[in-house]
């Protein structure tokens, strides 16, 4: 990712520490797509359950999803961030954040 965004000029990590809200959001959405896979793979195969199919599928999306999402999550967390914290001025470009907080 790009350390600023090319249209406002907002730093994407505004404060230090900022990525623990992605880590955070990641982690909790990783999780409960882990838990839905893991329950809808239960539920489709019920009577036989074949395990290595069940457990390398999990281990897939254990492991791919969280790299696939994380650019999402750090978006999400700073459109939160944006939100709870509005820009300050000379944090964006001119014209921009207005909206923001209002």
């Amino acid at each position: 990712m790009l350390e600023r965004c090319p249209r406002c000029n907002l730093e994407f990590e505004r404060v230090e520490g900022h990525l623990t809200g992605a880590l955070a959001i990641n982690t909790v959405v990783s999780i409960i797509v882990l838990l839905i896979v893991g329950i809808a793979g239960f539920v489709i195969t019920y009577p036989e359950l074949p395990l290595l199919p069940l457990v390398s599928t999990s281990v897939a999306v254990a492991v791919l999803f969280p790299i696939l999402f994380y650019p999402f999550s750090k978006t999400l967390w700073t459109a939160i961030d944006l939100r709870l914290r509005p820009p300050h001025p000379g944090e964006v470009r001119p014209g921009y954040g207005d909206w923001i907080g209002s």
